[in-house]
């Protein structure tokens, strides 16, 4: 064999080897069984990011705000990572973390589900658990006073107001999305959490067609259980989220997304958590307004196997 291609194949080898090079092109899934309601010619695909490494689609903004740090000389092996998450960037980081040799402390609700925080006990992590009467926001408020205290302690991501968050489906989803289509996709639908999925795959999409509809999924209430999703009118809104991009808003109640989040198990064979849900239910009432021709594309952004002590499943 060739010095140069032995050299070629032992450097594919080793990428296909190396866990975080599995991150990203995950594929598009329909829904043959959810979806035959729909108009005739109107489409449904889902980018199936429960297929990550990590379960979930924060996979690729964490990896993305961990390696921008390391090339900014912001974290350095002696820091520690330390973010407030709702869970699953959390699980992104400790799995990251342990690869690259980084501890991580995460700031959380304490009323965080028992699957993530020990999910995020087994990768190693330290949590820092907080008043659940604050939710999201009070974790947010307490990792930047614990950063801003001690800076040359922690290397600070804040995946909420970082750039690099949205890149990563910037150059990842929405190119992914765009090329799997063969860039038929009309209509991209998500919800918000930090809004690095809506806002870095909606940038993408519409340098390749100006044209395209982006529709944000909401909660229907600030009182909500989509975990992870955003009341983006009662909350800290992320200063990545860009409002204008949204053509239109859909909401749903959390009843629906756990219904849906069922039947996509029963159904379709896809156990994904209840944000997929949302999604989906969100997706599959847009779609029903929609002409011909149209092609609607949206997420699911995490696995079952982080919601199984929630009640909605029922007898299991």
């Amino acid at each position: 064999m060739p010095p140069m291609l032995s050299n070629v194949l032992e450097e594919k080898a080793r990428r296909d080897a190396d866990l975080l090079a599995q991150i990203g092109g995950t594929p598009l899934v329909s829904l043959p069984r959810l979806a035959r309601g729909l108009p005739a010619g109107v489409g449904l695909l889902a980018k199936a990011e429960h297929l990550n490494p990590g379960g979930s689609v924060k996979d690729r903004a964490a990896l993305s705000m961990i390696l921008d740090g390391e090339r900014t000389g912001r974290l350095t092996p002696d820091k520690i990572i330390l973010d407030a998450t709702s869970g699953n960037t959390g699980i992104a980081y400790a799995m990251i973390g342990a690869a690259r040799g980084y501890h991580v402390a995460l700031c959380l609700p304490r009323n965080a589900n028992f699957e993530r925080k020990r999910t995020l006990r087994v990768y190693g992590a330290e949590l820092i658990e907080t008043d659940p009467r604050e939710g999201a926001d009070g974790s947010q408020r307490h990792a930047h006073r614990l950063a801003a205290a001690e800076p040359g302690k922690y290397f600070h991501p804040n995946q909420y107001d970082n750039p690099a968050n949205w890149r990563a489906h910037y150059e990842g989803t929405g190119a992914e999305i765009w090329e799997q289509t063969g860039g038929r996709v009309t209509h991209f639908l998500a919800g918000v959490g930090t809004s690095g999925t809506f806002t870095g795959t909606v940038r993408r999409l519409r340098e390749f067609n100006p044209g395209l509809r982006a529709v944000l999924m909401q909660p229907d209430s600030p009182l909500h259980g989509l975990e992870g999703m955003r009341h983006v009118e009662t909350s800290i809104v992320p200063r990545i989220f860009d409002p204008a991009l949204a053509d239109e808003t859909v909401t749903v109640s959390t009843e629906g997304a756990q219904e849906t989040a069922r039947r996509l198990a029963r159904e379709e064979g896809l156990f994904v958590g209840v944000s997929s849900g949302a999604n989906v239910l969100a997706a599959l009432r847009y779609a029903q307004t929609l002409p011909p021709g149209s092609l609607v594309v949206t997420v699911l952004c995490d696995g079952g196997d982080r919601y199984l002590s929630e009640d909605f499943w029922g007898d299991i």
